[in-house]
């Protein structure tokens, strides 16, 4: 019967036209995600690397009185690391309280995928690592008594 094949070709076209525009939001959604993530590793290194940038004229001090490079190396990143820990943490439990929201969005993984609550957070915190490292490596090269003769 002609009317029920040309009915079964309009349904088939417009259950296609719903998965592209899925698979189409899918990709996106994705693609901001992963803009998001580049975005906030980017913001965590710029601020790590301000902030210890401002303890320069400490760090020379903490070296004229004895402190090691290690000891250097150690503060700086025990001090980003606490702090990025802290905010990783905060968005852990923001990112729980927001995904029953997007429950409805996700097929074939479950609301709390292990994948992405432990990927990301792991990438989050490499990221504020070296963010603190590159810092705290120049950090470990001041001269003490260049900074201390500055002011």
């Amino acid at each position: 019967d002609p009317g029920i094949q040309a009915n079964c070709t309009l349904m088939a076209k417009s259950r296609d036209r719903w998965l592209w525009f899925s698979e189409v939001g899918a990709t996106l959604a994705s693609s901001f995600g992963l803009l998001a993530l580049v975005l906030a590793g980017v913001g965590i290194y710029g601020v790590m690397s301000y902030s210890i940038g401002q303890q320069m004229r400490e760090m020379g001090i903490r070296i004229a009185l004895g402190a090691t490079r290690r000891d250097i190396l150690m503060v700086v990143l025990s001090q980003g690391l606490r702090v990025s820990l802290f905010g990783v943490g905060i968005g852990l439990v923001l990112s729980l309280a927001v995904v029953q929201v997007f429950s409805k969005m996700l097929y074939g993984v479950s609301v709390t995928d292990p994948a992405t609550f432990v990927t990301i957070p792991l990438f989050l915190m490499a990221v504020a690592f070296l963010g603190c490292y590159v810092p705290a490596r120049r950090a470990m090269q001041v001269n003490p008594s260049i900074t201390l003769r500055y002011e």
